[in-house]
């Protein structure tokens, strides 16, 4: 199946010079994180952004997507099913880039909760090095295969509440071992007190990494 969602085309009213793909987290949609662009938008007049909806929807929730079911919450459970659905997030990103002719380099991934894990375990496996990945409140599934599947080394920067209740506040900072075990760039923010979601503070920290990476 192929994934679409909504769209922002760039503010600068030209052809893009970037490219931000947002990806949503467990029952939410690309119509909720593309919400994150219009704060992002400013900083980066030049790009274009896409939130695609994640491929299935959760039984009797017409609006909640999911990228896999989650049902044990198990790490083989989270692992499986980013393999799973990786293919399709990844054929969708070399479709957007070839739609707007931008090369690896001028992509950056945003990723929220279980679209952090995605986000993640599709760039680092892309044999372009996009131009940086955020991650939201997730973490890195089946950090053990990194080593000898990793293809590219782009700057990562993780944010993480140290309230959440929904992805524990630990998953920052093992994933940040991980990451730099494997030789990839990676900076956290840590937002104090926030819960699962992202504060003003760390909407900044990513907008002035973006900046950073697309300069």
């Amino acid at each position: 199946m192929s994934l679409d969602g909504p769209r922002l085309a760039p503010l600068s009213g030209s052809e893009p010079d970037a490219l931000v793909v947002l990806i949503h987290g467990y029952g939410s949609n690309g119509d909720d994180l593309i919400s994150l662009a219009a704060m992002i938008r400013p900083s980066l007049p030049g790009a274009a952004f896409v939130a695609p909806n994640a491929p299935s929807q959760i039984p009797g929730m017409a609006a909640a997507h999911q990228w896999w079911p989650i049902d044990t919450f198990s790490m083989a459970e989270r692992a499986a099913g980013a393999a799973a659905a990786a293919p399709g997030l990844d054929a969708f990103i070399t479709q957007e880039l070839e739609k707007t002719g931008l090369a690896s380099d001028r992509l950056l991934l945003v990723g929220f909760s279980q679209g952090t894990m995605m986000a993640l375990h599709v760039g680092l496996r892309r044999p372009g090095a996009v131009a940086g990945i955020v991650g939201i409140s997730g973490m890195l599934v089946a950090p053990e295969s990194l080593q000898s599947e990793i293809r590219s080394r782009p700057p990562v920067l993780l944010i993480h509440g140290t309230g959440d209740e929904v992805v524990p506040f630990r998953s920052m900072d093992l994933a940040s071992t991980a990451l730099a075990e494997a030789g990839v760039p990676v900076e956290t923010h840590v937002s104090p007190g926030v819960g699962h979601s992202v504060g003003p503070d760390g909407l900044a920290a990513a907008t002035a990494f973006a900046r950073r990476v697309l300069a």
